[in-house]
């Protein structure tokens, strides 16, 4: 695959009810969770069945529910019978120190995904891919190599980046992945991914070789809108949905690089890795707080309406403020703090400026009488962005 090629996005493993399988078809490891809006993956698999969810966005939520056909598994066909690429294989002992198995609820969506992530401190920050944990409303995590569970919270996401960071709740002396140390690597440097493949809640190692660098890649699934990440590293290795958020080590068992997408549709699997230093200028920054027009800290404020294509409200998810305020599904929000509201992006605009627990004044049109009318709502902490 060359640069600037089309490609899906490693995805995490999503369980919908008794429905368990790996999204995505060209290029889906990581995300094995619900849809996503403004991260690398499509969420593909969970939907939620509230309303006309299905067909509309979700004002102060992280993503867009796929459709109903989304929800099937598309299939990866027959591997191919000439890959020269060696089937992954148990993680040793020492490549599961400091990785972790992430499993996140997807609650406004009725679903669960898995994935992978990497402990950067003793005492509980994970880094990982933000498709990871995006569109979720709690998160699981298990330290392999001790079995130890912990509940973990989103410090923050930058979604153009696909970098999430996350703090485990309660932890301390927890051992750390090993980062590079000696500048990265070069092209055919041997390459091992580990990551929780399939979301089956173990670690599995794929070997492989880096085959180019400073890469572009465009990651879509299941018609989300693509999205670009460039600076990667591309590899060949067995990499497969779950793997996202996992560890690239090199012949060293240094971590150079995030897995954070792949393609399926060669011979042989072409992945692709976050640069570990990238990533890591994002988790500094996000650590330290530092919002900005990419990276959300914490949680974003959440309402709880779908909108229809014309901007009105489409439904309203149960136990959200607008359910509280009395929007119904055919209303029509014109304002929101007395700032006029013109088109459903100009909403979600809005919506963005406050964070939880903001309380704001709402004024929209009611569809059964055409009266205008206001409520104050107070906005509660939505999925993870």
């Amino acid at each position: 695959m060359t640069s600037g090629d089309v490609a899906v996005a490693t995805k995490p493993v999503v369980r919908r009810g008794v429905a368990f399988g790996a999204a995505g078809g060209a290029l889906a490891l990581g995300l094995l969770a619900g849809g996503v809006s403004g991260g690398l993956v499509a969420a593909a698999l969970a939907s939620s069945n509230t309303d006309d969810a299905a067909t509309s966005t979700i004002e102060g939520a992280a993503y867009v529910p796929p459709t109903i056909e989304e929800q099937i598994p598309p299939s990866w066909g027959t591997a191919p019978s000439t890959s020269d690429q060696a089937d992954a294989t148990a993680a040793t002992a020492d490549q599961q120190v400091g990785v972790v198995t992430i499993t996140s609820t997807l609650g406004y969506q009725d679903a669960h995904s898995a994935g992978t992530g990497m402990v950067l401190t003793s005492d509980g920050l994970v880094l990982t891919n933000n498709h990871v944990i995006e569109g979720s409303t709690s998160i699981g995590v298990t330290i392999e190599s001790t079995g130890a569970s912990y509940v973990a919270v989103v410090v923050g996401t930058d979604a153009s980046s696909d970098v999430a960071l996350l703090q485990l709740q309660d932890a301390s002396g927890l051992a750390t992945v090993a980062l590079d140390d000696d500048n990265g690597v070069a092209v055919g440097d041997a390459v091992t991914a580990v990551g929780n493949a399939e979301g089956g809640g173990d670690l599995l190692a794929a070997l492989g070789s880096v085959t180019a660098l400073d890469q572009t890649m465009t990651a879509s699934s299941n018609g989300s809108t693509p999205e670009t990440l460039d600076g990667l590293i591309q590899f060949s290795a067995a990499v497969v949905p779950g793997d996202s958020g996992g560890p690239v080590f090199d012949d060293e068992g240094e971590v150079i690089g995030m897995t954070t997408a792949a393609s399926s549709s060669t011979v042989d699997t072409v992945a692709y890795a976050i640069d570990i230093e990238d990533a890591l200028v994002i988790a500094n920054q996000i650590q330290t707080g530092a919002a900005s027009d990419t990276v959300t800290i914490g949680y974003p404020a959440f309402l709880g309406i779908s909108l229809g294509s014309d901007g009105s409200v489409a439904g309203v998810l149960e136990g959200t403020p607008a359910e509280s305020s009395g929007l119904v599904a055919g209303d029509m929000i014109t304002a929101v703090d007395g700032v006029a509201v013109t088109a459903s992006s100009s909403l979600s605009t809005l919506l963005d400026t406050y964070a939880p627990g903001d309380t704001v004044t709402l004024t929209w049109t009611v569809a059964a009488t055409g009266a205008s009318t206001s409520a104050p709502v107070t906005l509660i902490a939505g999925p993870a962005d």
